[in-house]
């Protein structure tokens, strides 16, 4: 008995299926050659790596609490050498001060114009159609503005033309000398209560250090400090006459606070 098979056999893989992948890998090698699909301007990531480190420095220059002029602020905290980008994509960053002045005193402010210069090398692919961007270079500039008991602020401005003058100096600024707990510690061993005032005073007779002594329950107390900079040296001679330096909070050296002042001792704040 025949049978007949009625199923149909299936159609055999074509024979022009591996030739049209080869030629779209083709295709997509030859796509990925020279420029690259995903190719960026060199010149637009500049400007932007410029603006991000623009607005990473208004935040490190921060709150103001300290008096200073502006070349001293542009000396110690703007004015440095070329360095890499924070973005790690292989930038390089040349901040420049351009021009300063005023300072944050009172209700007075301080300027400075900072110039970014930004370098970006080329980077080709790495892989077909990966990212890749074309060398590029841009300048941008912009004026930080500081006041006292304030955040920095910035805006951008035009750049100048021609060279960055010369870096400023910052001024010297003020502080206890170096051998003051020293100082302080000789003054009270040999002190009386009647010599105290007179013998630590000589002992720090600049005039931006204040100097502040008391006689408290046989204890010869003595605290000198540097308002403007909220540094403080509390030492005590105790009745046993050991030399001590009790601990405070430093929150009272504030302005509008207790200061650095004997009563942060004998009657320290609740």
């Amino acid at each position: 008995m025949n049978r007949t098979r009625s199923a149909t056999r299936p159609e055999p893989p074509s024979r022009h299926r591996p030739v049209r992948w080869a030629l779209a890998v083709l295709l997509l090698a030859s796509a990925g050659c020279g420029k690259g699909l995903g190719e960026e301007s060199g010149d637009a990531m500049a400007r932007d790596t410029a603006a991000v480190e623009a607005k990473q420095l208004n935040t490190e220059l921060g709150h103001r609490n300290r008096v200073r002029d502006a070349g001293s602020i542009a000396a110690a905290e703007i004015v440095q050498q070329e360095r890499d980008a924070t973005s790690g994509g292989g930038e390089t960053v040349r901040r420049e001060a351009l021009a300063w002045s005023g300072r944050t005193a009172g209700d007075e402010r301080a300027t400075v114009d900072v110039r970014f210069v930004v370098t970006v090398p080329e980077r080709p692919p790495v892989s077909i159609g990966g990212a890749s961007n074309t060398a590029g270079e841009a300048t941008r500039c912009y004026r930080y503005e500081f006041q006292l008991y304030r955040y920095t602020t910035y805006r951008e401005i035009d750049c100048p033309s021609g060279p960055a003058p010369s870096p400023p100096t910052a001024a010297p600024v003020p502080s206890l000398p170096e051998d003051g707990r020293q100082r302080l510690t000789a003054v009270l061993r040999t002190a009386t209560p009647q010599t105290l005032a007179g013998a630590a005073r000589a002992a720090f007779p600049q005039d931006w250090i204040t100097v502040d002594t008391a006689v408290h329950e046989g204890a010869l107390v003595a605290a000198v400090g540097v308002p403007a900079e909220r540094d403080c040296l509390l030492l005590v001679r105790t009745p046993a006459g050991k030399i001590e330096a009790p601990g405070y909070d430093r929150i009272w050296l504030e302005p509008g606070e207790t200061g650095c002042r004997t009563g942060l001792y004998v009657a320290p704040p609740r």
